[in-house]
This record gives structure tokens, sequence and C-alpha cells, in this order.
């Protein structure tokens, strides 16, 4: 039998294991995100976890650590513990022992006198089928070893009521003055000195409940496959193939979100007789085991009663706990999806129309970011990851629907989703995961009734809700992915170049609906280092007429040039794509209306001619442009890909100064990446011209000192005559749409009016 001898933790396993994460994080790029008050994590004593993976036994330990410095102890399960194996030599290391260590509580209440920190799994074994709820309500998992269903361990909360006892029972020896005794304490614990348990005894006892949530879960193929052989050795051949499954989850791109709840203290107030037998019980003890373990002796009638006492505060406590570990999930995106298919399921629906399953989710999605207490995953607050999903074109929804199309439970045909009858199958408790992740995922929400009612919401108001509506959210997502885009790049390493920049008008895109608007609705898009602010006047004008507008904000715009140099054009065409989504239900037709770069965006739409777009107007679109320089960009923003893979270097030329016409709207700082996407939606531009069947309208300065006007007679001749009217205004300036020259915007106006 293995002595606290041979638990001794290395400091060097911990260091080392420190590097080895954050090289895993790196290169594997899986993201562990805490969340936290930091006065929890500091004064918190006992930690719990719930259990869905192996590797979710040292990752607490190596958080905790880098969040304090502080080593722990965890409990984990006995089989682990096989003599020799490396696993078992690597947990014992980094403080873990077994469930079935001889003297478990008072080992670990005494490391935690000593400062040591303890992290707990209170479910027992893993919860693979997430499902925690009985049919009456309460908390409840699945045991394998029982054959059946039962109620989490409160052995988290026995430890810290004893705990919390013993330390009344030394505070009380202090306070009496009985320092001979209060030394043999210090004598038994192993502490430098009197000070040291002094302390200890006055810190509260508190329990922080934390869960842990993976975003995406996956099947297949992993890379401990490769070292399966060396992790595993002397392990049961079941728990070999369940830790190269579960490296799936941890080895293939994933979100690892720890959020640790408002902690929970045992209630020190207690009747005069149970401090009474507390105080006997710690005269008669000779060790923390005897008190810890409430061991035999005289006055049984007392223990027995701090035991009856101690069980019911214990179960208590445990469900308190439970409860915040339960509902501090993150709720993500396929916690929705699943829900919403559960839901549909049980209705007994077998198939629904993709735009209106689109419609719900979203729904669902934007219903949860009302609710305040909900803890949400960025799938469902940053628009980048859903703003597309009404158009079902959402990254996040498609993984989920490849991966339950990959198991057989849902099929994307002809226009809906067919739900299939395997959702509803029974699954093994140890199968589920790699066959039916949808139940898993609606498993793990459902201790949130808020969550599971904004579903139910959603299903009931998807019919009823009129497109205007949806857009008005989708438009809210537009100014919240502009707020969140500010302050991502408005970091310290951004704010010397973000201090020299002069545009001070507001940047935010804008929607205008006049009373009684006319049935032809207009989208306006700025150009390159602009922002909407560009197009706003002429927007209101438009508004003044009656026209439905929406003004486009470019992604990288109106926030840092730091933004704008992370963007890809076609991240430019897509945000043309969702404004013109959003007007559409505020008018029957719609018209695209561009300047310079975003004429070109609004062109590249219109070849995709989608519905119900009846013109473009675009001025100034930049085909050809008259910068020599030009020709090099290519070049430099090859060196630049290249120089930022060393840390120390930003590229060789990431911006050049540009002198814009109109300074408080332009950035003046020009990312050479920025330029480089612009060759290539000139090109794409060209290739594509030819699709524009709409009416066109096409302005340029016979002076202009950027664009080169043979660029707007090419792109005519690409169009075709008999559709594109070509319009000169005697310019030497580059903004004829902002600046409203030569009636620029009065020949827009008329061309909208014909249409």
């Amino acid at each position: 039998m293995a002595s606290d001898g041979d638990y001794a933790i290395s400091a060097s396993a911990y260091q080392w294991s420190g590097r080895v994460f954050r090289l895993l994080e790196r290169m594997l790029r899986l993201r562990i995100s805490l969340d936290h008050q930091p006065s929890h994590i500091h004064d918190g004593e006992i930690f719990l976890f719930n259990h869905f993976a192996r590797f979710e036994t040292f990752i607490p330990q190596y958080l905790i650590y880098r969040e304090t410095g502080a080593v722990c102890r965890s409990v984990a399960g006995g089989e682990f513990f096989v003599d020799g194996s490396p696993l078992s030599n690597y947990l014992r290391s980094v403080g873990a022992v077994p469930a079935n260590h001889p003297r478990l509580l008072s080992f670990l209440g005494e490391e935690i006198l000593r400062g040591r920190k303890v992290v707990v799994f209170p479910e027992g074994g893993m919860v693979k089928d997430r499902r925690v709820l009985g049919t009456g309500g309460e908390y409840e998992v699945y045991s394998r070893s029982a054959g059946k269903r039962r109620k989490q361990h409160s052995g988290a909360a026995v430890l810290a009521l004893i705990l919390d006892a013993f330390k009344s029972a030394l505070l009380e020896v202090h306070r009496r003055g009985d320092r001979k005794r209060f030394r043999e304490w210090v004598e038994r614990l192993r502490l430098e000195n009197e000070e040291r348990l002094l302390e200890a005894v006055r810190r509260p006892t508190l329990i922080v409940p934390a869960n842990i949530t993976f975003y995406p879960l996956r099947v297949g193929d992993n890379l401990l496959h490769q070292v399966g052989e060396l992790l595993t050795r002397g392990l049961s051949r079941r728990m070999a193939e369940e830790l190269l499954i579960e490296g799936n989850i941890l080895l293939k791109d994933t979100d690892m979100n720890v959020r640790m709840g408002e902690p929970l203290a045992p209630e020190r107030r207690r009747n005069w007789w149970e401090r009474r037998l507390l105080g006997r019980l710690e005269q008669e003890a000779d060790s923390a085991e005897d008190f810890f373990g409430l061991a035999a002796g005289r006055r049984l009638w007392g223990r027995w009663l701090l035991r009856w006492k101690l069980a019911r505060h214990a179960h208590r406590m445990r469900d308190r706990y439970m409860h915040r570990i339960y509902t501090g999930v993150t709720v993500h995106l396929s916690h929705l999806a699943s829900l919403l298919v559960m839901a549909l399921v049980r209705q007994g629906i077998e198939e629904v129309d993709r735009n209106r399953f689109h419609k719900m989710l979203y729904l669902s999605l934007k219903l949860c970011q009302r609710q305040p207490s909900l803890h949400l995953h960025t799938s469902l607050t940053e628009p980048d990851a859903y703003q597309d999903l009404p158009a079902g074109g959402c990254a996040g929804l498609e993984r989920f629907l490849r991966t339950a199309g990959s198991m057989g439970l849902i099929e994307s045909r002809e226009g809906r989703y067919h739900l299939l009858p395997k959702l509803l199958d029974e699954q093994d408790f140890d199968e589920i995961r790699l066959h039916n992740l949808v139940t898993v995922y609606a498993n793990e929400v459902a201790p949130i009734p808020q969550v599971v009612q904004v579903v139910t919401t959603a299903v009931e108001r998807a019919g009823l809700r009129d497109d205007r509506a949806l857009s008005r959210m989708r438009f809210e997502d537009e100014l919240r992915s502009h707020e969140l885009d500010r302050q991502r790049f408005d970091l310290p390493q951004h704010r010397e170049i973000n201090r020299q920049e002069t545009a001070t008008e507001n940047g935010d895109p804008f929607l205008i609906l006049p009373r009684g608007s006319r049935s032809l609705g207009v989208v306006l898009v700025h150009g390159l280092l602009a922002s909407p602010a560009e197009v706003r006047p002429f927007g209101e004008r438009l508004g003044r007429e009656g026209y439905p507008v929406l003004g486009v904000r470019l992604k990288g715009h109106g926030t840092s040039p730091w933004d704008l140099r992370e963007r890809e054009w076609e991240e430019w065409l897509g945000s043309v794509r969702r404004g013109f989504r959003i007007l559409a239900p505020f008018a029957s037709r719609l018209c695209l209306v561009g300047f310079s770069t975003g004429g070109a965006l609004s062109m590249l739409l219109a070849a995709e001619s989608p519905s119900p777009l009846a013109g473009v107007a675009a001025a100034s679109v930049p085909v050809r442009l008259k910068e020599p320089a030009m020709i090099f960009v290519p070049l430099l923003h090859r060196a630049n890909r290249i120089t930022r893979w060393i840390p120390s270097l930003e590229g060789v030329r990431p911006f050049h100064n540009h002198r814009s016409e109109h300074p408080h709207i332009n950035y003046s700082h020009v990312p050479v990446r920025s330029l480089y996407e612009l060759r290539g939606m000139v090109k794409a531009l060209e290739e594509r011209a030819d699709r524009v069947g709409c009416p066109t309208l096409l302005l340029q300065g016979t002076g202009d000192p950027v664009v080169d006007p043979d660029g707007a007679r090419l792109l005519q001749r690409k169009v075709g005559e008999r559709t594109c009217r070509l319009e000169w205004i005697p310019s030497t300036r580059h903004g004829i749409l902002n600046e409203d020259i030569a009636g620029t915007q009065a020949r827009i106006l008329s061309f909208l009016s014909a249409l």
C-alpha cells in the first residue's frame, strides 16, 4: 500500500507541464479560457469540476497553478494508479491521489491547512451522456458500477464541513490560551510555526464550483493514437480506448471554457451541543485522522449525533454546489441547435424547412443574448461567428450538421433537414459520445431552464416573427460587430498607430426607414479606408426622398488600420451581402450604390443577381489605378507575411502613410495587405462583370487623381453598353459622391427614379 510519501508533489513536474500546455495551446489551437473572479481562485480551498474527459483530471491543477502559483491536490479514480505506468507516475507528481486512499479526508484536510488547494470531481466517474437531471428534475448521474442512476458524491461537502469544524475547534484552543495543545497540532500537521496554523484556521473554508465546457466536440482519429501505447501501458483496454477517443476533444482546434462560480462556505453557526461535542472530539484526537474520521471511542452517542448532523448538512451543500456547477455551462451554438432538434423531434416533426430552422436557431440565439444570467460562448456573442446564420452560412452550424450527419442523426436534402429516428434511440452510456452528440449537447444545458425556455419560445414564435423584425435584429448585430472590432483593435500594441489617425466621424453602419417609404430601397457602400460616414450625408438625402436606406460598414473599417490589415476582400463583399439581406424586407426592390471600392463590391454582388435586385450605381470604381507603386504590392505583401512569423517583427512595411481628401473620414495609414486585397477584388470584378444583368450606372471623374478613367470604359464594355450607362463627371477630385461634384448625387437620384 502506498504511503503519503509516494504522493509527493514535484515542482519540476508542474513547471514542465505548464510549458507543455502552453505549447499545446499554440500548436493545436487549444483555447483554454478561465472565467473567474480573482478572489475566488485565490481564496478558494476546494475546487469542484464536472467530469466529461480523462484529461480534466490534470488540467484544472495547471489552470490554478497558472493563475496563483499554488500547487493542488486532486482526487482521481483508483484505476489510474497502476504501479509503474507513466500516467500513474505523472498524476502522482502533479498532486493526484486515488479516491480509495485509506485516509483520504484527513490527508486532504492536512494539505489544505498547509496552503494547498484541492480539486474534486463530485460526479465520480465521467458523465459521458451529460445527463444529470433525473425524471423528477433532481440532480443525479449514471453509475456504471451500480448499473443505475445515483446522486452525486457528497465527499467534497463532507471534507469542507469537517475541515471547517476542525478549524473552529483549533480556534477555540487558541482562544482559550492553550498554547501547549496548539503547538502539538502545529507539530502534528508539520507546519513551520504557530502563525502558519493560526492563519490557516482563520481562513474561511470556501468551495468553488466550476464548470468545464468544450466546444466543439468531435469524433474520429486523433494524435494520441501515435503515443497511445506509451500513455496507456498497464491500463485496461476500455480505459486505453477512452483515452484515445477523448484525445480527439483536446487535440483539434477546441475551446475549453472553465467558469468558476460563486464560492460556498459551510455555516459556522453551531448549537451549544455541537460546539461542546467538537471540543471533546478535539481533546480526544491524537491526529487529524482521528478528527476527520470521527473515530470510535468514548461518548459514542456524541459521535453518532455529529455524524447525523454532518450528513444532513453535506447533502444540502452537495445539492447547492451541484446546482452551481450545472448552471455554470458556457452555452454555445451547438447547445441551441441540439435543443432545437430535440424539441422538434419530440413534437413528432421528422423534417423541417432549412430556412425555418435557421430562423428558429437565430431567434434562440438572440433571445439568449437578452438573458443576463446566462454564460454565453463567443459563438453566441460575436456576430462574426453567427451573423450569416439566417442565410445558412454559419461555420458553426455547418460543423454541427456535418457531425450530426456523420452519426446518422440529420440529413440535409432538397432544402429541408430530415431528423432521423436514431435521435431518439437509447444509446449505451459508454458509446453515446460516439453515436449521438446531439443528445449529449442537449443534456448538458437541460439543467438551465432559461436556455430550454428560449428554444421553446423560438419554436413557437418562428412562424409569427415577420422578416422585418428579424432584419432589425441582424442590423443590431452589425452595430455589435462594429463595437467588438473597435475593442479588439484598441489594445496597447495598436495604440501608437491609432493615436495618429485623424478620422473623427461616426463609423457605425446606419439604417434609415422613412414613414411611407418608397418600394425601392438603397444599399450604400463606402470606399476603401473610409466608413459609412462617407456616404451618410447622401443616405440622409435619400431618406428625405422617401427611400429606405442601409449604409454598410465594410469589415476592417471605422475601427483601426490594424483591423483592416487582417481582412480579406471577400469579407468586404460579405458585409455588402449582409446589408442587402437586412434591407430586403423593407422594400420590394433594391438598388446597390457604391463609391470607389464600394462601387466595385456593389457590382460584384450584382453579378450574383440577388433577389430583389433592381439596379446598381457605382462611382469611381478602381478598375485601374494611377499609382505606379501598386505593381510592387504583391512582393511587399509576401515579405510582410514572412516576417510576421517572427514575433519581434510586424512586417517589412505593414503600413504606408496616405494623404486623404477627407482625413476626418479615412484612415491615414494604409495597410499593404489591404492594397493586395484590392488587387484581388479588381481581378474578380473583371472576371465577373459580364454577369451583371441589371440596369447599371457608372460615374467617373474626368481628372480623378486616384482612378484611371480608362478603367470605367473597360468596365462598361465588360458589362455591356445596352444595360450599362457611363456618365462623366468634370472633376479633378476622387470623392465625387461625398462632395456631390457636378450633381453626382442628383444623377444617381435620377437613375433611382427611373428604376
